[in-house]
This record gives structure tokens, sequence and C-alpha cells, in this order.
């Protein structure tokens, strides 16, 4: 069942320098919605305090209603959140099948001795996640890519093994960092249409960082857009381009098609 997030007047401060000033934004169950705003407005920042990444100074963030703040990202995939990041996290020199395993550790029984020493339920329940994570390849035409190494693949290739990996944690919460970075306009339709199916087929809430306004303006049900770690407004995606205070946000900015 997708999740709730909830965060309330999060901030976060390094040494003197503030971050994040009292953020606060609600997502329902079921909803897609965008995180966006000019390069250095503290999008990745706030994702990293969700994502258990960076702990943050004050404030509230909860999922399904559980206070969830200054958990650490082991504990976050226990609550259902998985994440992928905007430069794919992947160890080249392993095949993809092997990549999108790492995401399986959170769904093996026992702890990592138990792990190592194949014990029979570990190993029956590892053949039963493999099998799970070659139907998820498959699913999301991935499926002749299997054997091969990561380090023989494109990026665009990249990001779809860590999506895939990431639903491999059978999330609730998805937060997907900037998945339409670098990839040619046919390979942002099709992303567009995956995100979709996962929202609908999978029952995932979905929260999403990104810079491209086109992707963000067709799948999004609101956004909220951030200026120097502060909220400047939340609606939906069309409101969003047509507010002045985000125009002048992005004016001189290096995101030009973000106010487009």
């Amino acid at each position: 069942m997708a999740a709730r997030l909830s965060l309330g007047e999060v901030s976060l401060h390094f040494g003197g320098v503030s971050v994040l000033d009292k953020v606060g934004f609600d997502v329902e169950p079921g909803q897609i919605f965008g995180l966006v705003g000019p390069n250095g407005a503290g999008k990745t920042s706030l994702f990293n305090c969700i994502s258990g990444h960076y702990r943050p100074s004050s404030g509230s963030i909860t999922i399904d209603g559980e206070e969830v703040r200054g958990a650490r990202p082991a504990s976050l995939a226990r609550h259902g959140l998985a994440r992928t990041f905007q430069h794919p996290a992947l160890q080249l020199n392993q095949t993809v099948l092997q990549n999108v395993m790492l995401g399986a550790h959170t769904r093996l029984p026992g702890g990592p001795l138990e792990w190592a020493l194949h014990l029979p339920h570990t190993a029956r329940a590892e053949r039963t996640l493999r099998d799970e994570a070659r139907a998820l390849l498959e699913h999301n035409g991935l499926g002749w890519a299997t054997d091969v190494r990561a380090d023989e693949l494109s990026h665009g290739l990249h990001k779809g093994i860590e999506l895939c990996r990431a639903l491999l944690m059978r999330p609730r919460l998805l937060l997907l960092d900037e998945p339409a970075a670098g990839l040619p306009h046919s390979e942002v339709e099709q992303l567009i249409s995956t995100v979709r199916r996962i929202r609908d087929d999978d029952d995932i809430t979905v929260v999403i960082v990104e810079h491209h306004m086109g992707l963000i303006a067709a799948l999004t049900d609101r956004v909220m857009v951030l200026d120097h770690g502060r909220k400047l407004m939340e609606g939906t995606a069309a409101e969003a381009q047509s507010d002045p205070r985000v125009i002048e946000a992005y004016i001189g900015k290096d995101a030009p098609d973000a106010a487009a």
C-alpha cells in the first residue's frame, strides 16, 4: 500500500549556514510529487534528509504518521522507502543482475553472518529474490542485459538498473533524484511511462527531484518549489510555471528549461 509522507518545518544547518529553513509539505498515498527549484535551492539536501543521509537540525518527517527524522537508510527501508540517485552508484565490474540484487538485502532473513554462510533458509530466500530481480529486469525492458557487466552499458541503462534495484526493495515510497538527467528525449518519454506504471500498478507514492519541467508537468499531481532553502510555493506544475515568484527565481539561473 502506498505510503503518506509528511514534512513539518524541516530545517538543516551546517555550522552557521542555513541550508533548509522550515520546509514543510504533505504527499498523499499514491501521488507523484515534484520538488523543483534553481540549482543550489536545497532540493538534494531535502532528499538527503528524507532518505536518512542527513539528519535535519529540527522539524518532523513522518511516514504514515510515524516519526522517522534522523532514522538511518536501512531503518527507512523497513518503513518502505527506497531511493535512486542522480549519479547511479553501481558496481561496474558486476553484472546487471548482481547490481539489482544489491537492493535485496533488506528482504533477506537473518543477518550478514547467515548470508555469508548460505544457510538453507537464506539460500532459499536469495533464490526467490533472484527470480524476482530477473522478472523486474524483464518487465522494465532490461531482461536482455541480465548477465551483462554494468560497465558495458550506457548512462541511461544505468539509471534503469538502479530503478530496478530500488523496486526490488518493494517500496511504498520511492524517491527519484533527477532520473531524466543526461537522457535523450526518447528515453525521457519512456521514463514518464515507466514512473506512471510504477505508481499505478505497484501502488507506490513517488517523490521526484527534477530540472526537466516537461517531465514534471507530464507526471506530477503537485509540486513544491524551493529557493535558497525555503519553500517558495506549492501547487500544480502549471501553477508553478506561471507563478511570478518562480519565474523570478530562475532568472539568470543555469536551468533555462525549468521556467519554460
